[in-house]
């Protein structure tokens, strides 16, 4: 998986800490501030203690390594400098929710995904502490980093070659994106990647990486460098911009090959017999339908639920609502998602994105 005025700083009232300026206004009011208008810290968000909990579990193995961690637009851990930038919005609740209202999603926006996100963007700063990814062993279990990285990747989706951990398959799109994903699920403390991935290829690479990771316990780091690269503080743009090219990038890796099923299944506007939104009914049904397609079709839950999430989406995108009763819903929508998740399987495309 790279408006002018300043927001005030919290102030005191009644012995209770008031939340920045900027955080009462309204999306549009919002969106015309500069990243640098902000002033956002990790300190004393959800994030420091998740962050911790990070730091907590490479000591539990022995790594010595805590990467810095900042604030900027995006996840990413930059080459040359073994630290991760964590995306803006998951310092503030307001963020969050103008993120949610304009992307449809949060990513890393739960502690669990965060925590995910977190263990692989680690991967990639400890391959670049230790130089990883110039070892002849590290090149053959993984293939070469210098391979350049895609724009769009086709993954194997029934693949025992790699872990599933963040979406999309992502442990497929690159070196050094597999090395990253098997790292996050071999360091998570509550990790069973021993049974879970038993009979797996895959299971050849986390015993390496638990082998790789005995060798350099307690080691020092190769490369130490604490700078933060592209920090919220210097971005100037304001986050109107920033939405906008992230639209732009969005959009052109999502097509609505799903529509005309969508729209057959659901309505543009509220029935007679529920206002529920079909967004809301495929969430609420999420985990029965991904079960009873997978039993259906044979795939792995993994895969049916990376559709089931691509239709949530569109749904959400496309203002649609269920009117159909319950009953009859739920077995058309398992059907568009059998359907769907075979076309996936014959012609899955993912745009790179971390």
């Amino acid at each position: 998986m790279k408006s002018r005025p300043k927001a005030r700083s919290p102030s005191s009232a009644g012995g209770r800490k008031a939340g920045p300026a900027w955080s009462h206004l309204d999306d549009e009011a919002l969106l015309d501030l500069r990243f640098t208008d902000l002033g956002l810290k990790i300190e004393g968000t959800e994030l420091a203690p998740r962050i911790e909990r990070l730091y907590a579990e490479l000591d539990a193995r022995h790594i010595a390594l805590h990467p810095h961690c900042w604030l900027s637009e995006e996840w990413f851990s930059p080459d040359g400098v073994p630290g991760i930038a964590i995306p803006f919005y998951l310092a503030h609740p307001r963020l969050m929710q103008l993120e949610d209202h304009i992307m449809l999603d949060v990513e890393g926006g739960s502690g669990e995904s965060c925590m995910r996100i977190l263990r692989h963007e680690a991967g990639h700063a400890l391959d670049t502490a230790f130089r990883l990814h110039r070892r002849r062993d590290w090149q053959r279990v993984f293939g070469k980093a210098s391979k350049p990285y895609p724009d769009y990747y086709q993954p194997r989706l029934q693949s025992r070659r790699y872990v599933l951990h963040l979406n999309s398959w992502y442990a497929q799109a690159h070196p050094s994106e597999d090395f990253a994903e098997t790292f996050a699920v071999w360091l998570a403390a509550d990790s069973d990647w021993h049974r879970e991935y038993a009979g797996w290829a895959a299971k050849r690479k986390l015993e390496y990486v638990e082998a790789l990771m005995t060798g350099i316990a307690g080691g020092k780091p190769a490369v130490r460098a604490r700078r933060r690269v592209e920090p919220l503080a210097e971005i100037h743009k304001t986050l109107r911009t920033h939405y906008e090219e992230k639209h732009t990038r969005f959009i052109a890796g999502h097509a609505g090959s799903v529509d005309r099923g969508l729209r057959r299944l659901f309505s543009s506007s509220p029935g007679r017999i529920t206002h529920e939104t079909a967004a809301e009914f495929l969430r609420r049904t999420r985990d029965e339908l991904r079960r009873v397609v997978a039993d259906m079709s044979g795939e792995h839950e993994y895969t049916v639920d990376q559709v089931l999430q691509d239709m949530i989406l569109r749904c959400r995108q496309l203002g649609l609502y269920r009117h159909q009763p319950q009953r009859k819903s739920e077995e058309e929508a398992a059907a568009l998602l059998a359907l769907h998740t075979r076309n996936y399987l014959e012609n899955g495309q993912h745009r790179f994105a971390l």
